[in-house]
């Protein structure tokens, strides 16, 4: 029975109307048994439950019966329930039924909660249902149970008031004098006091059976949901009255919980606590709780729950607000260096904690300070925070610390005129100036802020990409680069002149200029401050040879010079004028250091070299084509070779400014570059010792490889250079002598982070050549001496050997599986030749190889279907290569690479069940008779991968030949769909292997039975299915008719197979068949039975288990990839019935 309650708050959960609640008090009045049995009702359905309590079981029926009856009656099949289900309106339900709750509560507070029949019995239901093991029971109950107590919180915090304005009510009418003094009131007034102490007293007794009966047993519930209800309760009770709650004795509790496992529930502990220490009046009876649990307050702020970390920085905000005294300094430190934290939520929160603390104290003496300039109170928070950014000495990246810090401190961080102040300014009589440590640190943190305040978004490292602006944030933005603009063209060259010869305070200011508007310079009239930025640019240019400080000169020019503003003819001329100047000196200084008959001395090699990287940084950057540069560097790089005593950083040079100018001629190319790059190549052919060089190479191959003709650009044909062998093999020798060493053996330094920029080094030229095999410039067979170094030096390497052979595979899967199995060969040829033909399989060597077998394995991801015909090709080679070398040892002796075999069993999961039986054929090609026979230990490799094969492929051995369905006189049919040709053109004799999409024989369409009288395939032998199919049949021989022609179709020439006499043919069948235990029927008319099983409703799975399966002779095999080591660690197979029957046992008692 649906009742009015219901079927209003329950089945119409959009809104909750205080108007049901009082109709259903009017019939609670007239005929409470009744109407409390719609409310009992109305939680057992708010519970999903589809059982109902009749009357009779509410006047017969003990609690613990009904809900016994209850869970007979309740719907488990989906597990869902409303408090579960997602979507909007569950959650509109979620709020609906907590809101209806508390109105219950609230309109009934004056009577009805009082009559000892309504309350008891609903925490008499709401305990028994807590107690459940029926989890929709236990979840729902508890939330009602919770909320129930909350609302008689607030009913008890009301009596608490009431009774407290009664008191003194009584007390200011006792206190008057006698003749003044109403007795009645007095009589009155002590009687409604002692009414409310009743009703409070009645309130704590239901407020205690809750407290006892559900919060005490469910606060450590299995269900990370339920004890987040109860934490998150309890914070509010303690919240709403503090004068009973807030005590030991309950926040024990929370106390405890931030232990939990479960991050949902450590989130509700915080989240609670917050709220307790938001108030300062309530904040200050926390001190003993505080002591006590602080230390996993502050530990709780590198939880591995970004948000429970977050809220535990908060929490700790707000101690630190309460009490200076609480947090010790090891504490606060704990939480500063998270300011440097990747996660931006955790660093803002830690920005927050850290201003409050170091920022948010000012003493008296700093009141009258001014707002502005080097004596202002921005000044010292300034100073503070480079004080705070030189002590973290384990981060050096200001932009974090700017950005967390710019939600709290934007203004004081956007004080510009300040930070010029105190670089510029000299320090007033008393004042302690900055020492350069310091300088360069502000001039850091400045240039962050002015970053941050114009480009809107954080740094590298925080955050996803960057956000769509607001139109208020927009203006802000456009504000703040109008500001930096008019305050930095004045204050840059001053700045720059100041700290000229300083290199990291000049890389870092300029850098300012790319964040200006240039339109100011013309609107503002600032064009003499330009003057004087460009005099600066060039002086600095001519002091220092750094690359990083060349490299910033270089950058601000060319954003100097863009053609879009007014500024443009007067930078382009102050640019010309520099780079006529270094050009001129470059040759006269060229022309000096290349004379016959003289020996060069340091100082011109210095004076060449400093030039030539003055230009080469330029030409980055710049189009330099009209200096001609090419013919100056041609003859460098010429009189270099000839002689072998250049000095190496010279070429280095020559070599970058030349790979510019072909770049740059690219641009705008006419047949006449073709000449220079070509040269170019050869150049750095002849100097490949050198990093650099292997480098330049590396991109000169790429660029002027095939894809130079992409996107429409064939007129480009010309200038394709495609590298011939010998190149190809000197690139992969340079790879493998300087690339895969180890570190021990790099004696160039002891130094931890010269070993770090060596190894980074390493990395780029790694990375330069992985990019050739990736387009495809040299042959992707190449990456074999690359992927089988991928166990090796996985931790230096492992990521770009991985990224490459996934963009091999992207390209061309069957030549990527071709080069996988290419690495093995060449790491198994390379054991043979180390250890002989005689090794131990156990060995190290041995072992490494089949390990990185199984990586490779686990590389081609879980869609068979995708790899399938690259995995066939996989294992066509594996078997070719085992088989290829005959033994030393003579005939009878296994095959000199056998033991491969056993490496690439790794591979056999990776094969689709049809597969599984035509590799498996195709091994036998290579196998004699003898073979077949061998059990000793030299001959398991051949067993195991032939186990490997037949392994999970009993299903559809059977497939081949039409027979009895599985399922009775059910027969499923197929329309049968003809071959598709292949798109990729195949060489000869490899047509099945790369084409496997074909028809496969497991996969043939089978003919159809002629006779409709089946047998009962339960009846059947297993031996029969085979001989029972051919006399189905009017002509027995077709069926081996159509299968050698289709063994031909597939395998040219495959004499071994035509050879077979039918009745071995038969004894094989026979074989498979009583190996197969999962049905003896077979599949009819079935041409794909892998894809077939896979789209069977669960209906026809359903059917098929219970007609064609035999549980007690079932037996579920481990994955045939997986070794004896690993299959101790698997998990239980899920598919196992026996798991399954256990995992169902525990989900219920755990319900």
């Amino acid at each position: 029975r649906q009742s009015m309650l219901s079927k209003e708050c329950f089945q119409s959960y959009i809104l909750v109307r205080s108007s049901v609640v009082d109709d259903w008090i009017e019939a609670y009045k007239h005929d409470r048994d009744t109407t409390l049995l719609d409310l009992i009702n109305f939680f057992i359905q708010c519970s999903g439950c589809k059982g109902a309590v009749s009357g009779e079981m509410f006047r017969h029926m003990q609690n613990s019966e009904i809900i016994r009856k209850m869970t007979e009656e309740f719907d488990e099949d989906s597990g869902d329930y409303p408090l579960t289900l997602s979507g909007p309106q569950w959650k509109k339900f979620r709020i609906n039924f907590c809101d209806f709750i508390a109105v219950l509560v609230r309109q009934c507070q004056y009577s009805i909660i009082y009559d000892e029949y309504m309350m008891d019995t609903i925490i008499s239901l709401l305990t028994g249902l807590s107690d459940s093991q029926v989890r929709a029971f236990r979840h729902t109950s508890t939330l009602a149970a919770m909320k129930l107590m909350t609302a008689l919180v607030n009913v008890a915090l009301n009596l608490s008031i009431n009774m407290d304005n009664t008191q003194r009510q009584y007390e200011a009418e006792r206190n008057k004098v006698i003749a003044k003094r109403a007795n009645d009131r007095l009589e009155l007034l002590l009687q409604k006091r002692k009414e409310l102490q009743e009703n409070q007293d009645e309130i704590e007794n239901m407020m205690n059976a809750i407290f006892k009966g559900v919060f005490v047993h469910r606060y450590r519930d299995a269900i990370a949901e339920i004890r987040a209800i109860c934490i998150e309760e309890i914070g509010v009770w303690m919240k709403l009255y503090s004068d009973a709650f807030l005590n030991d004795s309950y926040l024990k509790y929370v106390g405890w919980t931030m232990h939990d496992k479960q991050g949902e529930v450590r989130l509700k502990c915080l989240t609670a606590l917050q709220g307790l220490f938001y108030n300062r009046e309530l904040s200050t009876r926390l001190e003993l709780f505080t002591s006590r649990f602080k230390d996993r307050i502050v530990s709780m702020t590198l939880d591995k729950e970004y948000d429970v970390a977050v809220q535990a920085i908060k929490l700790l905000t707000l101690v630190l607000q309460s009490s200076d005294e609480v947090l010790t300094a090891e504490d606060c430190e704990s939480v500063y260096h998270l300011v440097y934290s990747a996660h931006r939520p955790i660093a803002v929160a830690a920005g927050e904690f850290l201003f409050k603390k170091l920022f948010s104290h000012r003493g008296p003496e700093e009141d009258g300070l001014p707002r502005r300039g080097r004596q202002s109170l921005n000044g010292s928070l300034i100073k503070t925070t480079v004080f705070f950014f030189l002590e973290s000495e384990l981060h050096e990246h200001g932009a974090y610390l700017v950005d967390s810090l710019w939600e709290c401190a934007s203004e004081l961080l956007k004080d510009w005129e300040t930070m010029i102040s105190l670089l510029l300014d000299e320090p007033m009589p008393g004042e302690e100036a900055l020492n350069d440590r310091q300088e360069t640190a502000l001039v850091e943190i400045m240039l962050c802020a002015i970053r941050q305040a114009c480009e809107c978004h954080p740094p590298v490292g925080r955050g996803t990409g960057k956000r769509v602006l607001t139109a208020k944030e927009k203006k802000t933005q456009l504000d703040d680069r109008t500001r930096v603009t008019e305050m930095f063209a004045v204050a840059l060259p001053l700045l720059l002149a100041k700290y000229c010869v300083d290199i990291d305070k000049v890389t870092n200011l300029l850098q300012i200029p790319k964040f200006f508007d240039l339109d100011i310079y013309t609107t503002g009239r600032l064009e003499k401050h330009l003057d004087a930025l460009l005099r600066q640019i060039w002086e600095v240019v001519d002091k220092h040879t750094d690359t990083e400080v060349l490299e910033a000169c270089s950058t601000t020019c060319h954003y100097l010079c863009n053609e879009e503003f007014t500024i443009f003819n007067r930078v382009d001329i102050a640019r010309s004028q520099l780079l006529d100047e270094l050009v001129d000196k470059f040759n006269r200084l060229l022309e000096d250091f290349l004379q016959e008959g003289e020996e060069p001395d340091e100082d011109d090699a210095y004076q060449v070299l400093s030039t030539l990287k003055k230009i080469t940084t330029f030409h980055n950057a710049h189009d330099l084509t009209k200096w001609d540069l090419f013919t100056s560097n041609y003859r460098l790089l010429n009189t270099g070779l000839q002689n072998g005593d250049m000095p190496e950083q010279i070429v280095v040079h020559a070599m970058q400014c030349t790979h510019y100018i072909i770049l740059w001629h690219l641009a705008k190319v006419s047949d006449a570059q073709l000449k220079i790059s070509v040269i170019s190549i050869s150049i750095c052919a002849q100097v490949l010792c050198l990093f650099q060089a292997f480098t330049i190479l590396c991109d000169l191959l790429l660029i002027f490889s095939h894809q130079i003709m992409s996107s429409g650009r064939e007129q480009l044909e010309s200038l394709v250079y495609t590298p011939d062998s010998s190149l190809q093999a000197e690139l992969l020798n340079f790879i493998l002598d300087h690339v895969f060493i180890d570190q021990d053996d790099d004696n160039s330094t002891d130094d931890e982070a010269s070993k770090i920029e060596a190894l980074h080094k390493r990395r780029n030229l790694l990375a330069a050549y992985c990019k050739l095999i990736i387009y495809n410039v040299v042959e992707i067979n190449t990456g074999a001496d690359i992927f089988k170094q991928y166990m090796r030096y996985y931790n230096d390497y492992g990521d770009i050997i991985k990224e490459t052979m996934s963009k091999t595979r992207q390209i061309d899967k069957i030549q990527c599986a071709k080069t996988l199995i290419l690495s093995l060969q060449k790491l198994f040829n390379e054991m043979l030749s180390e250890l002989g033909f005689n090794f131990d399989r156990s060995s190290s060597a041995f072992c490494g190889i089949k390990e990185l077998a199984r990586r490779f394995s686990l590389t081609f991801g879980l869609d068979q279907l995708k790899t399938r015909e690259a995995i066939a090709m996989l294992h066509k080679d594996g078997i070719e290569f085992a088989f290829k070398e005959p033994s030393p040892q003579g005939e009878g002796s296994p095959p000199l690479n056998l033991a491969f075999l056993d490496i690439l069993s790794e591979f056999s999961s990776k094969l689709i069940r049809q597969d599984k039986r035509t590799v498996h054929m195709y091994l036998e090609r290579f196998m004699t008779f003898q073979m077949a026979l061998q059990r000793e230990d030299c001959w398991l490799p051949l067993i195991s991968y032939r186990n490997s094969l037949q392994a999970g492929a009993d299903d559809d051995t059977m497939s081949v030949i039409s027979g009895i369905s599985s399922r009775g006189s059910t027969v499923r049919s197929k329309k049968s769909k003809p071959a598709t040709a292949s798109k990729r053109k195949l060489p000869e004799g490899e047509h099945f292997w790369c084409s496997l999409n074909v028809q496969t024989p497991v996969m043939m369409h089978s003919p159809h039975l002629t006779s409709t009288v089946l047998r009962d395939p339960k009846k059947m032998r297993p031996e029969d299915s085979f001989t029972h199919a051919l006399r189905q049949d009017e002509e027995p021989h077709a069926a081996s008719n159509v299968r050698s022609s289709t063994l031909n179709c597939f395998w040219p020439n495959f004499e071994p197979i035509k050879s077979l006499t039918k009745s071995s043919l038969l004894t094989c069948y026979v074989f498979v068949t009583r190996h197969s235990r999962r049905g003896s029927g077979l599949m009819e008319d079935d041409e794909e039975p892998i894809v077939e099983d896979v789209m069977m409703s669960s209906e026809d799975r359903l059917e098929d288990i219970n007609e064609g399966m035999d549980f007690d002779t079932m037996d579920i095999d481990l994955p045939a990839s997986k070794n004896r080591r690993e299959r101790t660690e698997l998990k239980p197979d899920y598919f196992d019935p026996s798991s399954i029957m256990d995992d169902s046992v525990g989900v219920f008692h755990s319900l």
